[in-house]
């Protein structure tokens, strides 16, 4: 029998960067918010108490799967990676995904508690999985929720698997159904092969504060499969919000997650009382991510200063009680005739609005290129290059040569491939997001 030792909650702490003098008459203020979880035990337990975790594993069997046979036997092995990965005392379920959703284990609308013999019969029932029919991801999702929905595990997730269009099911649907499911599980995409729809697999995973990805090589699924549980086992507290609180006469004009990933927040704000909104976090463990938060203020005169926002760090209290604070910065506005002053840039600000044009860039920069527009191709992406290897983001530089021939990195200069493999353009553009931290002086 497991032992549940009490687990001891991570610290959070929050750190603001920003340049606050402002010349006089200016009203934006740009800040980059560090948010920074620390001193959890999921790294060193082996087991999790009951109702801690709950995971849902949604399998593509979908006709497609079958072609090449690699992808349906990489689907189940991955799967049952996974399955090995969750410790004793996680909730979860297998379903199987095509026109219709499925349960594989353990079936009649529950939930199994991980132990070796559940383990083990999950991944027997993973033997069962065969492919046919058409895909229809909304009707995974919603499945998905039901299960997840009579747990009363704090953490609750979702991994999906998809090779596959979403052909079987009006879009309409899919985003009812993510509109309904966000705030109630977080969920990881990957997309195997290259017959997946970009915008589709990346739209899921960003609606449910997850991850996405592309796994070309379907050999590779096990361990990407192991690597998201393994990360998911990690988290321990879910349901955290970033909260602005904002003075009189001010207003949010966005707040956008900025590292690991580039992720807009700013529609997903919800009204948290006079002059205050919470944007979704989703879950924490061991980890750290920042924000890049832009306000205006009403303007004031050379030499006033303001607190131009509170940035809160909440979670939800007890029934009947108010969230729980668990880390705050500030954000502050100082008007200045200072011309070296007003007009200094932050590091932190620069560089993540270095990041988020580089993502943007990419993506326009594809989309040209699958349009014909091969001048607008070799801009954008001739600036993707160039803010790559301003940034220090070698990943992203590296994918970028699979697209386009480099003839000047710092100048932008560049030519687009005659042919390019549908998988590097794919890894492209699903990794267009993802950032890198500012560099250490």
């Amino acid at each position: 029998m497991a032992n549940f030792a009490k687990p001891s909650a991570p610290r959070f702490s929050v750190e603001v960067y920003q340049n606050e003098f402002l010349a006089e008459g200016s009203r934006d203020v740009h800040a980059i918010v560090t948010v920074t979880s620390t001193g959890g035990a999921a790294a060193t337990r082996t087991a999790v108490a009951p109702g801690g975790a709950a995971v849902v594993i949604m399998v593509d069997c979908s006709g497609s799967m079958e072609y090449p046979p690699e992808k349906m036997r990489g689907a189940r092995e991955a799967t049952a990676a996974a399955v090995d990965t969750l410790r004793d005392g996680t909730a979860f379920a297998v379903l199987a995904g095509t026109h219709v959703a499925k349960e594989v284990y353990p079936g009649q609308g529950r939930l199994a508690l991980a132990d070796p013999v559940t383990r083990a019969q999950a991944k027997e029932a993973l033997r069962g999985l065969s492919s046919g029919g058409g895909t229809a991801i909304g009707t995974w999702l919603r499945l998905a929720d039901g299960l997840l929905r009579q747990s009363t595990a704090a953490i609750r997730h979702g991994i999906l698997l998809t090779d596959g269009r979403n052909e079987h099911e009006d879009p309409a649907v899919l985003r009812a159904t993510l509109d309904a499911c966000a705030g109630r599980f977080t969920c990881d995409a990957r997309g195997v092969g290259t017959d997946w729809e970009v915008k589709e697999v990346t739209g899921i995973a960003g609606a449910l504060l997850g991850t996405a990805d592309i796994v070309a090589d379907p050999a590779h699924l096990a361990e990407d499969f192991t690597r998201m549980m393994e990360n998911v086992m990690g988290k321990e507290v879910a349901d955290v919000s970033l909260r602005l609180w904002t003075p009189v006469g001010a207003e949010v004009l966005y707040v956008k997650q900025v590292a690991p990933a580039v992720q807009d927040l700013t529609g997903r704000r919800t009204q948290a009382g006079p002059r205050a909104g919470d944007y979704p976090t989703g879950s924490w463990g061991d980890e750290s991510r920042e924000y890049h938060v832009c306000v205006r203020v009403a303007g004031a005169a050379v030499g006033q200063e303001m607190l131009a926002a509170r940035a809160s760090l909440v979670m939800p209290g007890a029934p009947g009680e108010d969230p729980a604070v668990l880390a705050q910065g500030l954000v502050r506005a100082v008007w200045t005739d200072d011309l070296a002053a007003s007009t200094a840039i932050n590091q932190q600000v620069a560089h993540y609005t270095g990041q988020a044009e580089l993502a943007q860039a990419i993506q326009q920069g594809l989309e040209a290129r699958k349009l014909g527009d091969v001048g607008g191709a070799t801009a954008k992406l001739g600036r993707a290059v160039q803010l790559a290897s301003a940034s220090g983001n070698a990943d992203t530089a590296k994918l970028l040569a699979k697209v386009v021939d480099v003839v000047d990195a710092a100048a932008g200069t560049v030519r687009l491939k005659a042919k390019v493999a549908d998988a590097d353009e794919m890894t492209l553009e699903t990794r267009s997001t993802q950032t890198v931290r500012v560099r250490k002086s």
